[in-house]
């Protein structure tokens, strides 16, 4: 995919987050009936595994863990692997995406579920931990650009977003969103500075002598 390409997709899916964001909050008097159906439907059929699931990624994907932990592991992999381009354009990443979801938080104020399982932050759309989940995805993705790691990143994303309604901590278009600026932040960025990145893995894996 070329330049041009990740830019426009990447405007896309921020100008959809954002769409969707104003549709669910201002467009309706009550929450969306298909939210709604989704939550009842989850805690309904909610299993003591579910919630086990749940929380496993509600610490994996959210405060400190998730904010310094992951990103800073993910920062350090790639420095020690020589890809020190890499390294700070996932940092970049990272930090885009974060305000990016606070932005949207903030913009948007949507409630969330009244019967959350576990205490969160202000703002219900977009989901910051699907969000976070993207991103990783998505840096992982462009930085190796293989069917499985694109893979393994949809399966992260969709684990990541569902646990959010197991735990009725998000509706369902919170994730959704999440998912939205994730990708598109990354999307964005990799149009400004991936021939830079690339740079640095043709170094790298330029043969000596």
């Amino acid at each position: 995919m070329n330049r041009r390409m990740l830019l426009w997709w990447g405007v896309g899916l921020l100008a959809l987050a954002t769409v969707l964001g104003a549709v669910v909050v201002f467009a309706y008097p009550a929450t969306p009936g298909f939210d709604r159906w989704w939550n009842d439907t989850i805690a309904g059929a909610r299993a003591d595994w579910m919630v086990d699931f749940a929380l496993a990624l509600n610490w994996v994907g959210g405060g400190w863990v998730a904010i310094l932990g992951v990103p800073l592991l993910a920062i350090l992999v790639l420095v020690i692997a020589r890809r020190w381009r890499g390294a700070l354009f996932a940092a970049l990443c990272f930090a885009a995406s974060a305000a990016g979801v606070q932005l949207l938080k903030q913009l948007f104020g949507r409630a969330r579920p009244d019967d959350m399982l576990v205490v969160s932050d202000y703002g219900s759309f977009p989901s910051g931990h699907t969000a976070n989940a993207a991103t990783i995805a998505l840096v992982l993705w462009v930085l190796f650009p293989r069917v499985w790691v694109a893979i393994v990143g949809a399966a992260w994303v969709l684990a990541m977003a569902l646990s959010r309604t197991f735990l009725s901590v998000h509706w369902a278009t919170d994730t959704l969103g999440g998912a939205l600026v994730g990708a598109g932040v990354v999307l964005v960025l990799a149009a400004w500075l991936l021939p830079w990145v690339q740079r640095n893995r043709v170094a790298v894996e330029a043969p000596i002598g």
